[in-house]
């Protein structure tokens, strides 16, 4: 039995508003029985507010089960996940998700700590929710995988962070190097903010997650002292290069195939364009269809209406 999985667990299991667990379920219905799990993370989760757009991903048994044009499936398959905007009408009023789509086998795939890609554990250390599941079986397999998820990145915190130290300092300096390793506009306190949600969950996982990655520690009066030998501190500071010199290639890639594959972009720019400025796109199906072709005429408009200058 691992302490680290069953404190995931039982946070995966919290409640989460109506409408997110019903936009869940919707999603799973979309794959015809081969989802194994729906997780909600981000903003949403944190605040459960829903004028925004919430994130979801969706867990697969295979890619094939998510209904999607024969491009977006083979890319999915080598270089997931992809991404969909989604809205619903709900008795709140109109919702609307970011939705990323990936089989759970490439899932726990990609938390382990010999991945070279930090976007999937980074962000699933930190809290999520599972808001609908098919089962326990999968419901315990999506729990491990998100514990080792908060594994991995204890690992890269305790190489990244000072000697000794609070919790809190292993986890921003992980953040901020993660941010960084990726192509992300994020501000320079976003790090510690991520903390400032939760910090007493974070300060409870890392001895967890650090006695499981078997990095050796001690406690000290408000913190910690790690034991690491000076050698497997490099070792590990030279597998995280590695990981940092891979991320902005990795990043690129996604956003290229994202620019071919991403559906429903047309009515996810239109949306952020009026949400930022007020000013509403008209979007016919063949704009739709083809948001690429269409973006010129996009840009054309906005400039027109005053909103790009």
């Amino acid at each position: 039995m691992s302490r680290l999985v069953d404190q995931v667990a039982d946070e995966l299991a919290r409640p989460v508003g109506a409408e997110a667990q019903a936009f869940a379920g919707f999603l799973a219905e979309q794959a015809k029985g081969g989802c194994a799990g729906v997780l909600f993370y981000g903003s949403g989760l944190r605040s459960g507010a829903l004028d925004g757009l919430l994130d979801f991903y969706v867990l697969l048994d295979r890619p094939e089960a998510w209904p999607q044009p024969k491009m977006a499936s083979w890319a999915m398959q080598r270089l997931p996940p992809n991404v969909e905007y989604r809205e619903r009408e709900t008795p709140a009023g109109r919702v609307r998700a970011k939705v990323a789509v990936m089989s759970l086998e490439r899932f726990v795939e990609g938390v382990r700590p010999e991945s070279l890609d930090t976007t999937l554990w980074a962000r699933f250390a930190q809290p999520c929710a599972l808001a609908w599941s098919r089962d326990a079986e999968a419901a315990r397999r999506i729990a491990e995988a998100a514990a080792q998820a908060v594994r991995t990145a204890s690992g890269y915190a305790a190489a990244l962070g000072p000697e000794e130290g609070p919790a809190g300092a292993y986890w921003t300096a992980l953040f901020r190097a993660t941010y960084a390793a990726e192509l992300r506009v994020e501000d320079k306190g976003r790090a510690g903010a991520i903390l400032g949600y939760d910090d007493a969950r974070y300060t409870s996982l890392l001895p967890l997650a650090w006695e499981e990655a078997g990095i050796g520690f001690e406690p000290t009066d408000g913190g910690y002292r790690l034991t690491m030998t000076p050698d497997e501190r490099r070792s590990r500071l030279a597998t995280w290069r590695r990981r940092r010199a891979a991320g902005r290639p990795l990043n690129l890639a996604r956003l290229v195939k994202a620019a071919f594959t991403f559906e429903g972009a047309a009515d996810y720019v239109a949306w952020k364009v009026e949400r930022h400025t007020g000013y509403r796109l008209p979007l016919t199906p063949w704009r739709r269809r083809h948001p690429l072709l269409s973006g010129p005429w996009a840009l054309w408009r906005l400039w027109r209406a005053g909103v790009l200058r």
